[in-house]
């Protein structure tokens, strides 16, 4: 695919007690705890120390609720209006489906054959479900919004998405790039085709 020409800084969300308890988020709205608060804190503050106010720059996050909270409090640490970012809906998390609200164990006890199966091929996989998505599905709306990336971008947005920019930008195999470890207290900067933490 086609990288945006521009400079794109991506946050993570926050810590949530679900990512400590290993809970299956995906689309779930759960709010950031206190040390997610420390984290987007120190995201907001390296921003300011690299881009000021971000002036010229576009500030767009998920519209669930740890994004937004991270968003808002980024801003906050950068001396301007929480509140003047947008939303797209394209950044949220990978839907898992039934599987949501679930840990992982919980799932396994029931439908050992699919976690199995997940195992074998996570990027491709597709938990029960209406609504549920794979890592590789995520990766085409993840790529639909990067396409439209014109300008200088600050995103935040989830772990699932930001391992689907790691395969689009460095190539991983979608094995890699699903376990990937994705950081929640660092700024993981795209500039000329490449990834960089911060």
């Amino acid at each position: 695919m086609h990288l945006p020409d521009t400079i794109i800084y991506f946050s993570r969300h926050g810590e949530t007690d679900w990512n400590v308890s290993e809970r299956i988020q995906g689309q779930e709205d759960v709010d950031i705890n206190a040390r997610g608060r420390k984290q987007a804190d120190r995201n907001g503050d390296l921003l300011k120390s690299l881009i000021g106010n971000g002036e010229g720059f576009d500030f767009v996050a998920s519209p669930l609720r740890r994004t937004r909270d991270t968003m808002e409090r980024i801003r906050t640490r950068m001396d301007v209006d929480p509140k003047a970012y947008r939303t797209d809906d394209r950044l949220m998390e990978v839907n898992f489906g039934d599987w949501q609200g679930y840990m992982m164990e919980d799932i396994e006890a029931k439908s050992p054959e699919l976690v199995m199966a997940r195992a074998k091929d996570k990027w491709n996989f597709v938990p029960p479900g209406k609504t549920a998505e794979s890592y590789a599905m995520l990766g085409a709306r993840v790529a639909d919004w990067l396409s439209e990336v014109k300008g200088p971008t600050v995103c935040v947005t989830h772990g699932g998405c930001l391992r689907t920019i790691f395969q689009m930008v460095e190539g991983l195999d979608g094995h890699d790039a699903a376990n990937l470890p994705i950081t929640q207290d660092h700024i993981l900067h795209f500039e000329e085709g490449r990834l960089t933490w911060l």
